[in-house]
């Protein structure tokens, strides 16, 4: 008897897809064939959304290029708890980089294929929040400026989370860390701070920018597809809530990314060379509260006294980008 590998996969639920429905319908995750790029073993914490994130990206990767990736990961976590050495997760060609210098490791592997003929080889780099808005982030504009053939992709759990929740440029406002504490007349992360990637990159005029949540599977898998398809620089912002960095529970990971984008906090779009060509409409816009609450980061915006006043800023902040991205079902963009 041949040996065949044992496959895993859900059937019913919104998180994999259901492999009762035609397979042109089906997500990557759903398939038998699937690669597990990154395949079980690892060490990510349970309900953890950038490892949900990250396999999910880059199996539709390996499925749009018939198995013809190469990697470059950031120190961070995905990093470390997919790579305790001498073991490893992955079932792809792999790199690890410093903190600060994927895009341009990955650049150089790119430049490398290039010399060697291999077109058909694709390269991703992957990173967080801290290592793509921070460390990165001069390597980063590097790559967009020079249009390199490269997908970078940003996992975005909104801090540091392998060296101990310490904010980041990407941490939201009013956010509890080990570094923006609840305390003082305005606890938690300052408002006006912080930098807006996709934004960046959308102003370097790359061919693709988009963003994503691991609450859509179809979408995020369409757009790391649609990204692979197109020469040149590429970047990809994915919201993964972090459990242990947050203070929610691991089984409301799909939960909070789902709510973000429906209380118009993280647009879901896609742009090229610098226009947004289409966005993820919200079917039933909901208040910010309803998103912060679950998380112990914002328990200090509900106790005996509610901060109605900074949960007001951060509503008009999503009331903003629902103007700003038409994000309505039944509203345009803002001219």
């Amino acid at each position: 008897m041949s040996y065949q590998p044992v496959r895993f996969y859900q059937t019913g639920t919104f998180t994999v897809g259901n492999r009762l429905l035609d397979e042109d319908d089906r997500s990557v995750q759903a398939l038998p064939v699937r690669a597990n790029s990154l395949t079980s073993g690892h060490r990510a914490c349970q309900g953890c959304g950038e490892a949900l994130g990250a396999r999910y990206a880059i199996d539709a990767a390996v499925a749009a290029t018939d198995r013809q990736v190469i990697a470059a990961n950031a120190t961070g976590c995905l990093e470390v708890f997919s790579t305790p050495y001498p073991q490893t997760s992955w079932q792809i060609p792999w790199i690890h980089s410093l903190f600060g210098n994927t895009a341009a490791v990955a650049t150089g592997i790119a430049a490398a294929l290039r010399i060697k003929g291999r077109s058909q080889v694709r390269v991703v780099a992957q990173g967080g929040d801290g290592g793509t808005t921070d460390i990165g982030f001069g390597c980063l504009s590097g790559m967009f400026e020079r249009n390199d053939d490269v997908l970078y992709i940003c996992y975005d759990n909104e801090a540091y989370m392998n060296t101990g929740v310490q904010r980041s440029s990407a941490t939201p406002p009013a956010a509890r860390t080990a570094t923006t504490l609840p305390v003082g007349p305005e606890p938690g992360n300052v408002f006006g701070q912080g930098k807006n990637v996709p934004a960046i990159a959308m102003a370097h005029g790359i061919p693709y920018v988009a963003t994503a949540t691991v609450a859509d599977l179809h979408d995020l898998e369409y757009k790391v597809k649609k990204a692979i398809g197109i020469r040149g620089a590429k970047y990809l912002h994915i919201f993964v809530p972090c459990p242990l960095g947050w203070g929610s529970a691991s089984h409301d990971t799909i939960k909070l990314a789902r709510l973000v984008k429906e209380c118009g906090l993280f647009p879901v779009f896609e742009a090229e060379h610098g226009e947004v060509t289409g966005v993820a409409k919200i079917r039933k816009p909901i208040p910010v509260e309803d998103y912060l609450r679950p998380q112990r980061r914002y328990a200090h915006l509900f106790g005996k006294s509610p901060a109605t006043e900074t949960i007001a800023k951060i509503q008009a902040q999503a009331d903003r980008n629902i103007r700003k991205f038409g994000l309505l079902a039944d509203q345009g963009a803002r001219p």
